[in-house]
């Protein structure tokens, strides 16, 4: 994302109660927003991060926690000076992130994740683990980042009960296989002495001074399974255990990260109750901003920071406590269990909640306490969906000759593509554009599978193909894209429904949610109303926000507490979970439906894309039976 100016969207004075902030680090930027009680934006801004590259190995993308809080700085700077807001009316602060590990040392220095030295021809281990009080050192691993491939080959070929929680298959993008590969590469020493938080912990950390950590970033991504839940344990017969102290020690001991266990986790952020301290989403975190902290976002010390989470849940946060319309009724807690989340831009997260735990193999989870407590999430996910369609049409022989006719006609390329799809349909007598392109099958996997298969050697192909390199094939092809994203999203909700979900409603938000065409061939295709918030872009900002209001409301009425013991923060949780759906209901604006087509021609069209996801679950098959028939021949 590139920095964008400062937007101001407020005329009326502000109430000194109505401000939060919201700060986000995304894949390529920082963003920090002002919203008021209401859910109404005030104002934003957002500066570009750093991504390091390795030059000799594509599976690394590297970052700076010193970057990233740079970035936010100079936005909150420029919001504040912009707006006029004074830094005292903004009263609680959010937070989320990517799923990205961050590590620093006992101190809270960064230190280094990356192989690459002072210069990019210094690679080697023994740069790993170095620290830099003069330039900043590449000490996060980014969520992309696919260096811990062997790591989670072997974590997912142990049996143990921890991978019930994960969809029975751990991604090489959490933190548990990443922190594992950095075990084994760097200085035992410098290992030992090292803190390992996932991203929007590691904010809360810098802006706190304390290390306690959010539901949300442990059960999610660091392998932790809150106490009281139940894993089967395959490898043992499927022995069942209880956990207890939130870790399985058995697990960690097995991988190869016996030091874990022996320091109680503390690395990791210890074990709750005895070293370590666990809070749901939005729950204040120690005192408030400290001082180094507030100073450099410009802000008072002691304000609420709001226990964070990771990107995708905020977008669930901020669209399914939406009504279903203007007058209709505000939606329950329980009615949250029929919505999913469908977070989307570059890729897509698909986030449902349940009241009991349901494994979906293929599918993240079950997290318990990810966002509410005693709750659980499910997080299925499409690798590749806004860069897919990008891919799509920019490798394309005629895409030079479409941006050449945008220039000239002004229109964008996707208006341009809709203006040839339409002709295309008079010149062919295609009744629906699903009927005009009704012979071409696009297995979208060009970046592995995440969800339902959770296999990493899928890959995309096209039947279909003529000697068509023309706008008109460009047009077909970016329309069967889309098809394919929509037909894979049914495959991930038909998957979880299958299993015990009763989804029957997708609340989209993100930069795809703007993408007409495709919201109304996910409606068809799914046979579900999709729900489009006001502003589609702003909902992983609003959910956050959400989480600074909660944090102040609650640090209000607590009379700035701090919450020190997990007996207490468990306490209050339970106390106060009904508040933060409240706070979700009244900040979240109704949206925009879009029901799938009902009339003879909607029909048609269902009837056709029925077909056609048959086709689709059938490549999925194939391409498994012919990756065997390879296989037996070497």
């Amino acid at each position: 994302m590139c920095k964008s100016a400062a937007l101001s969207l407020h005329s009326r004075p502000i109430s000194p109660a109505n401000i939060v902030y919201y700060l986000y680090s995304g894949t390529g930027s920082g963003r920090a927003c002002l919203v008021d009680k209401n859910g109404k934006l005030i104002a934003e801004h957002s500066e570009a991060t750093l991504t390091h590259r390795s030059p000799t190995d594509h599976r690394i993308f590297e970052q700076s926690t010193s970057n990233i809080w740079s970035s936010l700085a100079k936005c909150c700077m420029t919001i504040l000076a912009s707006s006029g807001i004074d830094p005292k009316q903004v009263k609680g602060i959010g937070f989320d992130a990517t799923c990205s590990l961050a590590v620093v040392n006992k101190d809270g220095r960064p230190v280094s994740v990356s192989r690459t030295g002072l210069t990019e021809d210094d690679e080697k281990d023994e740069n790993l683990g170095r620290e830099d009080a003069e330039k900043d050192v590449w000490n996060v691993i980014l969520w992309a980042d696919h260096r811990a491939e062997e790591e989670a080959e072997k974590i997912n070929s142990t049996g143990e009960g921890v991978l019930g929680f994960v969809g029975k298959t751990m991604s090489l993008e959490m933190e548990i296989p990443k922190t594992l590969w950095l075990s084994k590469h760097m200085k035992s020493d410098e290992f030992k002495n090292s803190m390992f938080f996932d991203l929007p912990d590691w904010l809360t950390y810098n802006a706190t001074s304390s290390l306690a950590r959010s539901a949300c970033s442990l059960t999610c991504k660091c392998s932790f399974v809150p106490p009281g839940a139940k894993m089967v344990h395959e490898c043992d017969g499927n022995k069942e255990e209880v956990s207890k102290d939130g870790w399985s020690a058995r697990f960690f001991n097995k991988i190869g990260l016996e030091q874990m266990v022996e320091n109680d986790f503390e690395q990791l952020g210890g074990i709750p109750g005895k070293n370590g301290l666990v809070l749901t989403a939005g729950q204040p975190v120690g005192k408030g901003l400290s001082k180094a902290a507030a100073d450099s976002l410009g802000l008072v010390e002691g304000t609420a920071v709001g226990s964070g989470v990771i990107d995708a849940y905020a977008g669930w946060i901020g669209t399914v406590a939406a009504a279903q319309g203007e007058g209709q009724p505000k939606p329950t807690l329980e009615d949250a269990s029929s919505r999913l989340a469908a977070i989307a831009g570059t890729s897509t997260c698909h986030i449902a909640q349940s009241k009991e735990g349901i494994l979906v193999p293929g599918v993240w989870g079950p997290y318990r306490d990810a966002v509410f407590p005693g709750l659980w999430m499910n997080e299925g996910g499409q690798s590749s969906t806004g860069q897919l369609i990008d891919f799509m049409m920019q490798t394309h022989p005629a895409y030079p000759k479409l941006v050449e006719l945008s220039k000239k006609s002004g229109k964008s390329t996707f208006e341009l593509l809709g203006d040839r799809l339409e002709e295309m349909m008079k010149e062919r007598n295609a009744i629906t554009l699903t009927h005009l392109t009704k012979d071409l099958h696009f297995y979208p996997d060009l970046v592995r599978n995440r969800s339902p298969l959770a296999d990493p050697r899928m890959k995309g192909s096209i039947v279909g193909l003529t000697l068509d390199d023309s706008l008109s094939d460009l047009a077909a092809k970016f329309n069967v894209t889309l098809e394919a994203i929509a037909l894979q999203t049914r495959h991930i909700v038909d998957e979880m429904n299958a299993k015990g979900h009763k989804i029957d409603s997708i609340y989209m938000s993100g930069s795809q949610a703007k993408n007409g065409p495709l919201m109304r061939l996910i409606s068809t295709v799914l046979q579900m109303p999709v729900i489009i918030p006001p502003q589609p872009s702003a909902a992983v900002v609003l959910g956050a926000a959400m989480l600074g209001k909660y944090a102040y409301d609650i640090s209000l009425e607590r009379q700035s507490q701090e919450i020190t013991s997990q007996e207490e923060a468990k306490a209050a949780s339970e106390k106060d979970k009904n508040k933060l759906w409240d706070v979700m209901v009244s900040m979240t604006h109704p949206g925009k439906t879009v029901e799938p087509r009902s009339d003879e021609l909607g029909e048609k069209e269902r009837k056709l894309l029925d077909v056609k996801y048959k086709i689709f679950r059938e490549a999925v098959e194939v391409q498994r039976k012919w990756r065997e028939m390879i296989a037996q021949a070497l």
